[in-house]
């Protein structure tokens, strides 16, 4: 038989609105553009734009379902439309400290999922409905590529820990970029 916890959570109730937001009791964090030092190619134009009003970028609704083993925390992302430089908002992304997979659902808007495995980049186009299945071992971000804010819900295991810095050192191969037809990927360059 598995062992759980002691005293596990309650059972628990969450409404996706059909705008894509969820009626959760838990705080919402607000990631401007000035948190994201570091994650755009152009960092003279990251720069301009956080002089020029430090722009929110994406907002994360946790669950109160709390990040330990055997739980299955869940969040919903919304990334708002907007470039620096030409590349297309995005996420912190990250690499799970302990190897688990994780799943993405698109709620509302458009925008895709980055992914590396430190060699292969790969890309998922996300819309509603679409879900994306994350490997264990694959770096990740969410990248919005319309003109709406973008959506989407993530469920994880609780135990699978966020690297951050592993996806500032190492990037993740690609990089989103506005085009006539939508959008386009670009081999990573080095930060300028």
């Amino acid at each position: 038989m598995p062992t759980v916890l002691e005293c596990p959570p309650e059972p628990l109730r969450v409404v996706v609105s059909p705008d894509g937001m969820v009626d959760t009791a838990a705080p919402t964090l607000v990631r401007r553009i000035s948190e994201l030092e570091g994650l755009y190619e152009d960092g003279q134009a990251w720069t301009q734009l956080v002089a020029a009003g430090d722009p929110v970028v994406y907002t994360v609704q946790s669950s109160p379902v709390p990040e330990v083993e055997h739980e299955l925390p869940l969040s919903t992302t919304t990334i708002l439309p907007g470039t620096c430089a030409g590349e297309f908002f995005m996420t912190k992304g990250h690499q799970h400290v302990n190897p688990e997979g994780e799943i993405y659902l698109g709620l509302s808007g458009v925008g895709g999922l980055l992914l590396f495995d430190g060699g292969t980049s790969r890309w998922i186009d996300m819309a509603p409905g679409v879900i994306g299945y994350i490997p264990p071992v694959w770096a990740h971000r969410s990248v919005n590529v319309g003109t709406e804010p973008y959506r989407f819900l993530a469920v994880y295991p609780g135990r699978a820990g966020h690297d951050y810095q592993w996806v500032l050192g190492n990037g993740l191969g690609l990089r989103a970029f506005g085009a006539r037809s939508g959008f386009e990927l670009r081999p990573q360059r080095a930060l300028r």
